[in-house]
């Protein structure tokens, strides 16, 4: 996906001007009978079964979605593993999970009680986003709009942008909020302006997850615009149906992207 990106089917071998010259001058009978003739065909045979076997492979080639978060207290986190749960379950398409670097000083964080970040999960420079086929961001909120460390990781892009390498790759978003009015919609409409910079394919997630768009009978983070999680003062923990919304989300890019890929 993305500038270079795609499925190119491979060309067909054509006759050369060589042996075009050596049918031309050949009798009626040796034509019949020349194996040289046959043993061209076989050839041309051999190379359309190769090629069309090179785009099998190409078809069939894992696509990577990339889920790139930032989390201070673990709710994002707790989203981006279960959307990963949603993007693996479709066949062919594989997610990765990065963290953007953290920006705070160590003594800040302490000061903050931020637990430790998980070093399982690496930290991802952003001229790897080159490599993904797809991309989900994840990020709390801050005012109405992603958090610092992940704006951050946005400005570092300059040279992504500068060569349009994630133009036309699609993405989408997932944040966490302390309260129902603290930006569950707002923190992704901000966010928007930085695929449109890139020529990045905004994904949202619409109303697909069905009936758990519409329960009423309990708080729920999430909208149309993607997965969502109420954090509270920190203590609160993402409930069954905020990570369903996730695994969802993730197997709906899973499958956007699979389309896209090869249209």
């Amino acid at each position: 996906m993305g500038k270079g990106g795609g499925c190119v089917p491979s060309k067909k071998r054509q006759p050369s001007s060589a042996e075009g010259s050596a049918a031309a001058t050949a009798t009626a009978t040796t034509a019949t009978i020349n194996a040289p003739i046959e043993a061209d065909e076989e050839t041309h045979e051999t190379a359309s079964v190769a090629v069309n076997s090179t785009n099998a492979q190409s078809v069939t080639a894992t696509l990577k979605i990339f889920i790139v978060y930032y989390s201070m207290y673990g709710h994002v986190e707790k989203l981006a593993k279960r959307m990963k749960k949603g993007v693996d379950g479709v066949e062919g398409v594989e997610a990765v999970l990065y963290r953007v670097p953290e920006t705070l000083p160590a003594d800040v964080l302490d000061h903050m009680k931020a637990p430790s970040k998980n070093p399982e999960v690496p930290e991802i420079k952003a001229a790897e986003l080159a490599e993904a086929d797809g991309v989900l961001f994840g990020f709390p909120t801050r005012f109405g709009c992603m958090a610092a460390q992940m704006k951050a990781f946005f400005d570092s892009s300059g040279q992504l942008w500068k060569e349009q390498t994630l133009a036309g790759k699609p993405a989408g978003f997932f944040v966490s909020t302390g309260t129902q009015g603290g930006g569950q919609e707002a923190t992704a409409w901000t966010a928007i302006t930085q695929l449109a910079h890139h020529g990045m394919l905004f994904v949202p997630i619409g109303y697909t997850f069905g009936a758990g768009m519409f329960k009423m009978d309990s708080i729920r983070g999430g909208s149309p615009y993607g997965a969502g999680v109420y954090a509270g003062d920190g203590t609160r923990e993402p409930t069954e149906t905020e990570l369903g919304l996730a695994e969802h989300q993730g197997k709906y890019m899973a499958g956007v992207v699979k389309r896209l890929c090869q249209a």
